[in-house]
């Protein structure tokens, strides 16, 4: 039943998927992060700047992103983000698009723990003298990530699930590798089952560690 899998790399293909979702997400958590820093910044430009590109980033389709990092800034930029290889280049625009678009979601998920910080606390942290970057750091980052373990296990299944429209610029993930087998072969319904179970496999395990996590390091108040 499974002799048409033979010449293709599933696992390779995968490995990519996941190559993806782990630098998207590094970079998008610490670029959502600074950016919900902006959104509750005291400072009026951040705070704009945090804003517009929350609202606007959300508002456009991900292929667009994508598209855009291929065609916009490889051919018509010429920026390459230092690779040489076609296949690299492509991997490295995927992932900047990917965080580019994600991060505006870790932004919301982020300043939605920041919110539950008591006001009172983050007073007290000025009185003594503190800074805002010192604030954030110190007294209301570290309970705000406790509090939202279980949005942003959300939002990283979500960009599983979304590093398939790398596949739009040839990157070699999962997705362009099933529309090449369904091309090839004629098991539409099995290549289909083959690849959802592949990313349940990814996305399954992540979502109940993660809550498992969000359990444990929740904030009682």
């Amino acid at each position: 039943m499974f002799d048409f899998l033979q010449g293709y790399d599933l696992l390779g293909a995968f490995w990519v998927t996941v190559q993806l979702t782990v630098y998207s997400a590094i970079g998008s958590l610490i670029w959502g992060t600074l950016l919900a820093a902006m959104r509750v910044s005291p400072v009026p430009l951040m705070r704009g700047f945090g804003t517009v590109y929350v609202n606007i980033v959300r508002n456009i389709p991900l292929t667009v992103i994508i598209v855009f990092t291929s065609l916009g800034l490889f051919q018509t930029l010429g920026v390459s983000l230092g690779a040489d290889k076609f296949t690299v280049i492509n991997f490295r625009l995927a992932v900047l698009g990917l965080i580019a678009y994600t991060s505006a979601f870790v932004c919301e998920a982020v300043r939605s723990g920041i919110n539950t910080v008591p006001l009172g606390q983050v007073e007290a942290a000025r009185a003594i003298g503190l800074s805002f970057p010192q604030v954030l750091r110190i007294v209301v980052l570290p309970q705000a990530f406790r509090s939202v373990v279980g949005p942003l296990a959300n939002v990283l299944i979500a960009l599983t699930k979304n590093t398939t429209v790398a596949a739009a610029i040839g990157v070699a993930e999962a997705a362009l590798l099933m529309r090449e087998m369904i091309e090839n072969e004629a098991q539409l319904i099995l290549i289909s089952a083959i690849f959802a179970f592949g990313f349940i496999c990814l996305t399954l395990p992540t979502g109940l560690f993660l809550g498992w996590v969000a359990k444990k390091v929740a904030v009682k108040r």
